[in-house]
């Protein structure tokens, strides 16, 4: 699925235009393969479903959308798990960096936190990063994790503007557990705002991590990292309490397969800027209006 808009803010729809869709079905200096044609809605969109004489395996696959009308695209990427897929959660908003807003500034991050992530991932655990964030705020979010070396994984916003960030996050991760490729969620940091949406999931209050200060309201809901993520960094490690994955996600995530862009202009400009989720950054040499692309998923996640 993808959704195709005009302008930095992603403001106005591109309707009606027919969209060109190309899959490396041998990443990652494989040639790109044209797949099918779709025409964006009403609301700029497109919807795709692989034929299942198409079907791709276990990987990651690099996916260029274009528009055949000016030749602009959007670059992404299609995540295929196999089913049982252990995996770790992190909620961006509020745990990985001090301030607000990731919008117009580089927040310091968290002592610890890009190191336990990579705890987890060096365990063999799929990273799955969610956030209550709207997918206009894609390019700078992608690009501050990128920046500040977090590991990779897939990425969830908000399909635009929502009056409840939670209930997105929470049907998102429901859809991996439940639907998609029944992901087996081993532990989940956050504030004490997805607390509600971890338990939706079933897991238990050890497996529930929350950045701040115990309040007695949640006290018996979860595990507070009072002390920060460096203490308990070193507690996972003391104490053995994190445990390799049975089914390591490293198979489907080589180093350097997930394009994160790293380019800190990304966190600097705001105009110019064709919006991708990949590591490529482009703009439009046309005189029109800047076209830009976002998802209503960060990452294409799909079933073998």
């Amino acid at each position: 699925m993808g959704r195709f808009m005009y302008g930095p803010l992603d403001m106005v729809t591109l309707t009606g235009e027919k969209v060109d869709i190309h899959i490396m079905t041998q990443p990652p200096t494989g040639k790109w393969v044209y797949f099918d044609t779709d025409i964006t809605n009403s609301s700029g969109r497109i919807s795709y479903v692989i034929p299942d004489g198409k079907r791709l395996g276990i990987g990651v696959y690099p996916v260029k959308m274009v528009i055949r009308g000016d030749h602009t695209s959007g670059d992404s990427y299609i995540t295929v798990l196999p089913r049982g897929t252990e995996g770790v959660v992190f909620s961006i908003d509020g745990s990985f960096a001090a301030s607000v807003s990731i919008m117009g500034s580089d927040p310091k991050v968290r002592a610890g936190a890009v190191d336990v992530v990579r705890h987890w991932q060096d365990l063999g655990y799929f990273i799955v990063y969610v956030t209550g964030r709207p997918d206009m705020q894609k390019q700078r979010v992608v690009a501050w994790l990128a920046q500040h070396n977090f590991p990779h994984g897939i990425v969830s916003f908000c399909d635009g503007l929502v009056h409840d960030p939670l209930r997105h996050k929470a049907n998102f991760l429901r859809s991996l557990v439940h639907d998609q490729v029944s992901m087996k969620v081993h532990a989940a940091y956050g504030s004490t705002k997805d607390i509600s949406v971890y338990a939706s999931l079933g897991l238990s209050p050890s497996q529930i991590f929350i950045v701040g200060r115990s309040t007695k309201k949640y006290q018996h809901q979860c595990q507070f990292l009072t002390d920060g993520y460096a203490a308990h960094l070193a507690q996972l490690e003391y104490t053995q309490r994190s445990r390799p994955a049975k089914s390591s996600s490293r198979m489907v995530l080589r180093k350097g397969s997930f394009g994160l862009p790293s380019q800190p202009d990304f966190l600097r400009k705001r105009n110019h800027l064709l919006r991708t989720i990949s590591s490529q950054q482009a703009a439009s040499t046309s005189n029109k209006p800047e076209r830009t692309y976002s998802q209503s998923e960060a990452e294409g996640e799909m079933m073998k």
